[in-house]
């Protein structure tokens, strides 16, 4: 009851935190975000300080998610069957350990460019199986389904806030300390975590036992992504920007010091200009009542992040340059937000942590291949003629999925109709007036 009254009390955009357990990941998760973000920007400033390589950048990046291409699938299946509280305590644990070792070497001037690589190793195995646990639990986190795609979106604006404030902090950081205070604070941030985790309510498991073997559940989780056309589209769609969108962010050193001719501040500018498109973006899908209708945003946010790039690439006027990365940034996270809430919302609770992970697996686990790639081209033909052509094909792959829209439309319609999901002021059908005839749109 007191959740509910709560809810009356909050605005409709921030309605699932009225739920005791989302309010403690939220808090915790945020700062962790922020740490996260320290840690990212330090690491890649201190690869490119160390080496001067474009190729070393691609290859740090590549690391740091390789184990979420490689172990995804598997800690998908793992999420299904284990206990996810327990899990999530020993992720979190073995990540804030990393963060210390890296602290440590820092500190004292030992770090080496090889220890940047395991230690990039180490946390993107941590990742890899730290995600599928954290998406699938979204359902848990809060008492009405309704609010789930609420809570996924403020999860989304809580990771963009931190792509705001934790570059422009590391930044600062940067600029009268080492990389080492970024990675001392980025480990104190996963005690925030841990200790939310301890504190929430956590309900008892309700999913049957699995009598099926680890391979068989595995193609189960295949079988019903392959199956279903909006799942098969969707995840074909992330992963394409992940390849092409992704690596921006690992090659923006190379812009911050060679072509802007900044420093560590001008590198945190330049990634908080995308966090402050990413965090709009996600006000406005947390704003919204409904999943319905993110099926053709998704389309235009990757069309928009792919032409934002390529324009990006040859911009030499800095504060245009800024404007440009906040659509990048915005538009790359609202597909992928608005992918992630879609596939939330219509999968079965048994199948969640397989999905969650193939959806890990499109989004942050093709990335490092991108990065390879993006790295390994760059490193020839210049960081400028990467974004161009990435962009490009960024926005070929928002081409081919506007073909496939309708068909995921027409499943996802019936779907949402079973689930109860709610049409809102943009699941209504409208009539318009073409060529003399009366023709319907619905924006489902």
């Amino acid at each position: 009851m007191a959740a509910i009254e709560m809810k009356r009390r909050l605005p409709r955009t921030f309605r699932a935190l009225a739920h005791r357990n989302f309010r403690l990941f939220f808090t915790g998760q945020g700062l962790s975000l922020i740490g996260t973000w320290l840690q990212q920007v330090a690491m890649g400033w201190l690869t490119y300080r160390l080496t001067n390589s474009a190729w070393l950048l691609g290859v740090v990046a590549f690391c740091a998610n390789v184990g979420i291409l490689l172990f995804s699938n598997l800690a998908g299946v793992l999420a299904d069957r284990i206990d996810r509280r327990r899990g999530l305590l020993t992720t979190q644990s073995l990540m804030l350990a990393q963060a210390v070792v890296l602290a440590v070497l820092v500190a004292f001037g030992w770090i080496q460019t090889w220890h940047l690589i395991v230690l990039a190793l180490w946390l993107g195995t941590c990742t890899a199986f730290d995600t599928p646990l954290r998406q699938s639990m979204y359902v848990h986190f809060i008492a009405d389904r309704d609010d789930l795609g609420n809570a996924i979106a403020l999860n989304s604006m809580l990771v963009n806030t931190a792509r705001v404030v934790g570059p422009a902090i590391a930044g600062l950081l940067l600029s009268i300390t080492s990389e080492a205070a970024c990675f001392a604070l980025n480990a104190l941030s996963f005690v925030a975590v841990i200790v939310a985790i301890s504190r929430m309510q956590w309900p008892s498991d309700a999913r049957e036992h699995v009598a099926s073997g680890w391979w068989a559940s595995f193609v189960e989780g295949v079988r019903y992504a392959r199956g279903l056309a909006p799942v098969r589209a969707l995840l074909v769609l992330v992963a394409a920007l992940a390849w092409t969108i992704a690596p921006y962010s690992s090659l923006m050193p190379v812009y911050a010091k060679d072509i802007y001719g900044g420093g560590p501040h001008t590198l945190g500018y330049l990634l908080s200009a995308a966090g402050v498109g990413a965090l709009v973006a996600t006000l406005w899908l947390a704003h919204r009542a409904t999943v319905r209708g993110l099926g053709r945003i998704i389309l235009y946010a990757v069309a928009t992040s792919g032409a934002s790039l390529a324009a990006f690439a040859y911009m030499r006027i800095y504060p245009i340059a800024l404007l440009l990365l906040v659509l990048v940034g915005g538009a790359t996270i609202l597909a992928a937000a608005s992918t992630n809430t879609i596939l939330q919302t219509i999968v079965e609770d048994r199948l969640r942590g397989r999905v969650a992970a193939f959806y890990t697996l499109a989004f942050l686990g093709i990335a490092p291949l991108g990065n390879l790639a993006a790295g390994a081209i760059a490193g020839y033909m210049g960081v400028p003629f990467t974004f161009a052509v990435n962009g490009a094909l960024a926005f070929v792959a928002a081409l081919w999925y506007r073909r496939k829209l309708p068909v995921v439309r027409s499943v996802l319609r019936p779907m949402y109709e079973a689930l109860g999901v709610p049409p809102g002021p943009t699941g209504t059908t409208r009539r318009w007036r073409f060529a003399g005839r009366s023709v319907e749109r619905s924006d489902n």
